[in-house]
């Protein structure tokens, strides 16, 4: 009796189906595929779900082969419903077999007494299809693919790339289908790959190393693959980093924010510190989305549970990390849910998109409470160009906020301070019913001017009073008026002025002589 093949979904997409079919003799069985199967691929494919493109195009090829090689094909009608449930009850018939990459449903046809065997591997599969790696060389970033248009790829570093055009005639739709196929495909056979979001027009696959987006109308103008890697891997000791900031690190940072433009080396970052802090003997965890942070095995990267990254911050609680790395926050819950965490005493790092240091506290403001932005977070890195361009702290007080006088007008302020320098560098308070972000910058230019000043002052009068124990000097703007005995007047001049004019260059003003009265 001539055996039936009965496959399921996992196996038409997978493309493990036309392995299995090179195996089988012409004439010696059939395969067979359930109706519920077929319509739930094409039902997909109407909403533009790339798993059923995919299918449905694997299954076409199929039925062509089968065709070639004189193996019978045929789709087995039946009620409309599940179609995992219909593929068994397919290969509840006599000498038929259920072929399934679906470990789950083959445990479900063993248990209901089902014949069913896992479909072999693809020959030559892997986590990398040819027809994508092609386009990567060891410095490139990124490749971006899309029909009528030239093959483009990023090459360089973070801050320091250029876009290139890698092939010699524009992508076909035809190559972005083999290529979309080709990565499903791998997705669902590799160990170390997965589909990580899958909606109307659009699929995010993490494929080892790469990040692959598939994009097709009506989401885009037309069909459009991005597959990003990771160029390279640094740890904390690779960044300019002070001291300063490596003991706050260690010892005092609790709420980070990790902040720059789109390729900046964010996540790069955000991955080193992860592995710093797991170097320290802590438990560190990921929230990622997708997951593509490069650290070690040590480190668990977490999704969001059911689509809710709320529901996976509970499910960290229980497991009681000591920091955790959310990579790319953005929406308001993302905010709420790092907010949580981190009142709950788990440090955290988050990765923010922002222009400069200060949009990154921005963010923050109308999504959690404003007093409690410092204790949510006390530390802004802002990288641009993979380098650590600015750090800011962040503290809470109660004052009379800058260019206000009276007291009575005093309230809670966040001060925001330049980390290296201690600098007042913004102020953010309740002005009427408005929260206002507030750049005190002059102050702070103002206050080292006066600091210029008054080591100016000391230094005149370190050299008059060298002359004339009684001198004095008053400054006025960029001038100093400084007032010594009539005999001291020669000297301070010297020759021809010159030790007058060596004075003015060392200390920055310009310096009157007036004969200082007798006392």
């Amino acid at each position: 009796m001539s055996e039936e093949i009965v496959l399921d979904e996992s196996a038409i997409v997978s493309g493990r189906a036309a392995e299995l079919l090179r195996s089988m003799k012409p004439s010696a069985g059939a395969v067979v595929v359930p109706r519920a199967v077929v319509d739930d691929l094409q039902a997909k494919a109407a909403r533009n779900v790339e798993t059923g493109i995919v299918g449905l195009r694997a299954l076409a090829r199929l039925r062509a082969e089968c065709e070639s090689s004189g193996v019978k094909f045929y789709v087995q009608e039946g009620a409309a419903g599940d179609p995992g449930r219909a593929a068994i009850e397919a290969a509840r018939k006599p000498g038929a077999r259920l072929c399934t990459a679906d470990r789950s449903l083959r445990l479900a046809a063993e248990v209901l007494g089902v014949g069913s065997e896992e479909c072999p591997q693809i020959a030559g599969g892997g986590a990398e299809p040819q027809m994508l790696a092609r386009y990567f060389d060891e410095d490139t970033m990124s490749v971006h693919l899309k029909e009528g248009a030239p093959p483009l790829a990023k090459k360089g570093r973070p801050g320091d790339f250029r876009l290139e055009i890698v092939g010699e005639s524009e992508v076909t739709r035809e190559e972005l289908e083999e290529i979309a196929g080709a990565v499903l495909q791998a997705a669902r056979t590799s160990a170390d790959s997965f589909v990580e979001m899958e909606a109307n027009g659009a699929t995010v696959v993490q494929l080892g190393n790469y990040r692959i987006a598939i994009v097709r109308p009506p989401l885009s103008d037309g069909l459009e693959i991005t597959a990003v890697r990771p160029l390279v891997r640094l740890s904390l000791s690779d960044y300019d980093a002070s001291e300063k900031l490596l003991a706050r690190l260690r010892e005092g940072a609790e709420g980070i924010l990790i902040a720059g433009p789109p390729g900046s080396g964010k996540s790069t970052l955000a991955a080193s510190l992860a592995e710093f802090y797991r170097s320290l003997g802590r438990i560190v965890k990921t929230l990622e989305s997708p997951r593509d942070l490069q650290v070690g095995p040590e480190i668990t990267q977490y999704g969001p549970l059911e689509g809710d990254f709320a529901r996976t911050a509970e499910m960290l609680l229980l497991v009681r990390p000591d920091y955790t790395i959310f990579d790319e926050m953005r929406k308001t819950s993302d905010f709420e849910v790092y907010a949580d965490l981190r009142l709950a005493g788990v440090g955290m790092v988050g990765v923010v998109h922002a222009s400069s240091p200060i949009d990154a506290v921005q963010r923050l403001i109308g999504r959690v409470e404003l007093g409690m932005i410092p204790h949510i977070v006390d530390t802004v890195i802002f990288v641009k160009a993979g380098r650590i361009e600015r750090v800011l702290d962040l503290s809470l007080t109660v004052k009379v906020p800058t260019g206000m006088t009276e007291e009575d007008l005093a309230r809670p302020v966040v001060e925001v301070r330049d980390f290296e320098t201690s600098d007042l560098l913004y102020e953010i308070y309740t002005f009427g019913e408005e929260n206002v972000v507030v750049p005190v910058r002059e102050a702070g230019r103002a206050r080292r001017r006066r600091r210029g000043e008054e080591g100016a002052e000391e230094r005149l009068l370190e050299v008059l009073r060298s002359l004339d124990p009684d001198a004095e000097v008053e400054l006025s703007g960029s001038r100093a008026i400084v007032r010594i005995s009539k005999e001291s007047v020669p000297r301070l001049l010297g020759r021809g002025g010159k030790r007058l004019l060596e004075l003015e260059r060392e200390v920055g003003l310009r310096i009157s002589i007036q004969p200082r009265r007798r006392r």
